[in-house]
């Protein structure tokens, strides 16, 4: 597929931006041009993840890219952080959910809470992608209730036995070490690294999705597993730890869903300029341009909300709620505007040889994980009130 992408910037937010960022949001661009467009229809088609990515992604930087630099990040703040996940996400969001993964969920536990060996061991190694990881925190019967988690371990003297199990976990098939969360004895929380080739340790792959069909997801399985106590991560337990991961997570979705967005308002503006009824361009039309102009409105509202919202997480200061506000309006935002971009194509809109229908799909995904569409409505309502409605 030829990508011929125009970046909307109807609010002029490039003068907000360093030229740092620029330059980030170039590269990253370029590399989705170079090597994501071209291909990603035929993966999305054969239900298989474009493997050889992964090297890419960590050249480009997309892994970790905040992490520090002694631990082979590249130090950058939270706004190139967004950027990156935005331009990966034009390109596909399974590919932007392994990059998240790989740095909110896997690289950030270990940078916050893990101890210096266990920063030492794998984040260099996760920066480059010689090691992939994934994070379990999801269950069969406890998804928006993860605090409900059956997965536990017991002390076996220099070990702890892990049983149990993780579903819809993005990148499991093939990482190399799964962040995983379990209940102590004591019912406490904790996270604890597993390593591939640990007796017990299966990660079957999930087969049969409509959506992020271009991603691998699986489940994680737990038989008795013997994990060294040096695998515990020791900075932080109790529930608040997954869910400042999953805050880092949401904050690089709520950029992601923009990059959708503006891929798919970019195909609909083109398409409707080329396509000819009644003896003019459709975009001449009152109704496809009462469309248009309702993308790049709230495209325009989603970008201004995302660059503040970052400009909060460089200063420490961005809450879970304004998170959640921004993860729950960018990505409801994105699948609107997939949708009427789609009815601007006709039928041509459901076909491989443009991206809206595949990014329609994997949207179905985006809103639902890392906190469901209604819970993030929940998570604001408590904040505004002051009562749990969970």
């Amino acid at each position: 597929m030829h990508d011929n992408f125009t970046s909307p910037d109807f609010y002029q937010i490039d003068d907000l931006l360093s030229e740092e960022h620029k330059l980030i949001r170039e590269s990253t661009r370029q590399w989705v041009s170079k090597s994501v467009s071209p291909i990603i229809e035929d993966y999305a088609q054969k239900a298989e993840f474009p493997k050889h990515l992964i090297k890419e992604l960590g050249e480009i930087g997309a892994f970790g890219p905040y992490i520090p630099e002694k631990y082979g990040g590249a130090g950058l703040d939270q706004i190139s952080y967004g950027i990156m996940m935005q331009e990966i996400e034009r390109g596909d969001s399974g590919i932007r959910s392994t990059a998240s993964v790989q740095s909110s969920l896997v690289m950030y536990p270990i940078w916050k809470f893990g101890s210096e060996d266990q920063k030492e061991k794998f984040l260099p190694k996760l920066a480059t992608g010689e090691m992939m990881g994934c994070f379990g925190l999801t269950e069969p019967d406890h998804g928006s209730n993860p605090g409900g988690m059956i997965t536990n371990f017991k002390d076996d003297g220099d070990h702890v036995i892990l049983n149990g199990s993780k579903m819809w976990i993005s990148n499991s098939p093939f990482a190399d070490i799964a962040v995983v969360w379990a209940k102590d004895e004591n019912k406490r929380i904790h996270g604890v690294i597993v390593e591939r080739g640990m007796e017990g340790f299966s990660t079957p792959e999930t087969h049969n999705k409509w959506s992020l069909r271009a991603s691998s997801t699986g489940e994680l399985i737990f038989d008795n597993v013997k994990v060294p106590k040096e695998n515990i991560l020791p900075g932080k337990s109790g529930l608040g730890a997954p869910l400042m991961c999953l805050d880092s997570a949401r904050y690089g979705i709520s950029w992601g869903a923009i990059g959708v967005a503006m891929d798919c308002y970019n195909t609909a503006l083109k398409y409707s300029l080329e396509r000819v009824q009644f003896g003019k361009p459709i975009a001449a039309k009152q109704l496809q341009q009462k469309k248009l102009a309702e993308m790049l409105t709230e495209i325009t509202k989603a970008q201004l909300l995302s660059w503040k919202l970052g400009n909060l997480k460089n200063n420490n200061k961005a809450s879970s709620a304004q998170i959640s506000l921004a993860k729950r309006n960018n990505v409801d935002m994105a699948v609107n505007i997939a949708r009427e971009a789609r009815q601007v194509l006709g039928g041509m809109g459901i076909t491989g040889e443009y991206s809206i229908m595949r990014h329609m799909m994997n949207l179905e995904s985006v809103i639902t994980y890392e906190g469901t569409h209604d819970i993030h409505l929940l998570i604001l309502g408590h904040d505004i009130t002051g009562h749990n409605a969970f």
